[in-house]
């Protein structure tokens, strides 16, 4: 018997602009200018990253927003390239966001979450014996196991307060917007106004055209700036709870996308303000460390570690807990077309997809011991920029297919903005498989994973209708 229930349309403008911002910022924020330092070496070419990549993610933001307010539904890019590219495509990126995309990015920011804590209380190893078993020389699900435990801890604890209703998810997560915010401003001024001598060759432009940065090495450091940009298509996911969502979706996104921008530039100048670009760059070659934790211990000493773990705990968990909130509608989408598992398509006594929250946090907690951090980062940020060129490319397939629709949003700078969007995930498609191909390989199977999958659920339904 089909569920008639439907979800509640309670959430209106503030809160998806709320949203945007606390579902893009989490972990990138105080990890990934360390990645950038070892790879570029330069704090000029480092804010041009930052810049180039708010500014790219603006550009893929305005066009989804052009289609989340003609199609504005419970299940975000899903519906929109089901429009689009019809039932196979979307079922792919359906597919792709449980096995990578969605649920790496919980498993990763959990497992920050957790280095966080540890740096404050420390959490004890466990099974030392194993910490040398692989899968193919490439997993070690028991290296830093007493982390990863913890951090499967936390995934589903958020999972079941997210089960037990949408209200109780929303309104952690902006208790956690404004302390997040608060502390990020701490952050900025004191990075900004110290009377610390300034490292050499902060912001020196002739860095610019020494040509010591290619191509190649901007496009991978541009994955470091994606990962902390990512995020900002999320709230599509929960178009079927919004109010009057076919204006609050577009508004929203954009007015959110520019802020995080601007905060982001603000927090890595002031990074750069306090430790020099090779320091930096040693941060990322230890593995271990947190650039934020380093940059404010050089500042302020253990009192400033003790304050920058738990501004880092705060974060993430608010970054968690809206990516736990919005992850699981793609699948209960399809689970109501017959495309996934029948049961995730159900509600609970709560109305919100229990089910489906349940089985992403379970694969999310396997993704957790199947890797590194920077190894799950890469990873998803290679897929989904697959399926964000598709959908950018949707806008120009509508505006010829469906001239006369209805489009409360219009894409800004059309076709110049969105054309530029699409080229970029072409660029990066291409860079990321020649400069981490075992990173890209991985994306691409899981991806095609989907295939046969989706030959089972349609033949599946296409008995049950028979009968």
């Amino acid at each position: 018997m089909t569920d008639k229930r439907s979800l509640s349309r309670t959430l209106g403008l503030g809160y998806v602009v709320i949203f945007v911002i606390a579902n893009i910022i989490g972990s990138g924020v105080y990890k990934k200018i360390a990645p950038m330092a070892d790879e570029l070496n330069s704090s000029v070419w480092i804010l041009l990253v930052w810049i180039t990549g708010g500014i790219i993610t603006l550009f893929g933001a305005l066009s989804n927003a052009e289609l989340a307010g003609m199609m504005a539904d419970t299940g975000g890019d899903y519906v929109y390239l089901k429009k689009i590219y019809k039932r196979f495509f979307s079922f792919l990126y359906g597919w792709s966001l449980f096995v990578v995309i969605q649920t790496a990015t919980i498993s990763s920011l959990a497992y920050v979450f957790v280095q966080s804590l540890n740096s404050i209380f420390p959490i004890p190893d466990l099974l030392p014996a194993l910490h040398d078993f692989s899968i193919g020389g490439v997993f070690f699900p028991f290296q830093d196991f007493g982390i990863k435990l913890t951090a499967i801890i936390v995934i589903m604890l958020l999972t079941l307060l997210n089960v037990s209703g949408l209200r109780s998810g929303a309104w952690t997560g902006k208790a956690i917007f404004f302390f997040v915010c608060a502390g990020l401003l701490v952050i900025i001024v004191a990075g900004l106004t110290t009377d610390s001598p300034r490292p050499e060759n902060f912001i020196n432009f002739k860095e610019v055209g020494n040509g010591s940065v290619t191509l190649s090495s901007f496009y991978t450091a541009m994955l470091a700036a994606f990962w902390a940009y990512q995020g900002w298509v999320s709230v599509g996911f929960i178009g079927g709870e919004i109010k009057n969502a076919n204006r609050n979706i577009p508004k929203g996104i954009a007015i959110g996308v520019l802020v995080v921008i601007v905060i982001y530039v603000l927090v890595n100048l002031a990074y750069m303000r306090i430790m020099s670009i090779p320091d930096l760059a040693q941060v990322h070659e230890a593995g271990n460390q947190i650039a934020a934790v380093e940059v404010i211990r050089s500042l302020w000493g253990s009192g400033g570690v003790l304050f920058i773990s738990l501004l880092i705990l705060i974060t993430t968990l608010g970054c968690l807990n809206a990516s736990i909130l919005t992850g699981s509608r793609p699948y209960y989408a399809m689970s109501q077309e017959k495309l996934f598992f029948r049961g995730i398509g159900k509600l609970n006594s709560r109305n919100v997809p229990g089910n489906s929250l349940l089985w992403q946090g379970i694969w999310a907690s396997v993704l957790v011991l199947s890797g590194t951090f920077d190894q799950l980062t890469d990873m998803l940020i290679f897929a989904v920029y697959i399926f964000y060129g598709a959908m950018a490319t949707g806008v120009f397939i509508l505006r010829r297919r469906m001239p006369e629709a209805h489009r409360p949003y219009k894409v800004w700078g059309y076709p110049i903005v969105t054309a530029i969007f699409v080229l970029f995930c072409i660029g990066l498609f291409i860079n990321t498989i020649m400069t981490q191909p075992r990173e890209a390989f991985i994306g691409l199977t899981l991806i095609l994973t989907g295939i046969p999958v989706y030959f089972i659920f349609r033949r599946k339904s296409m008995d049950t209708n028979g009968d």
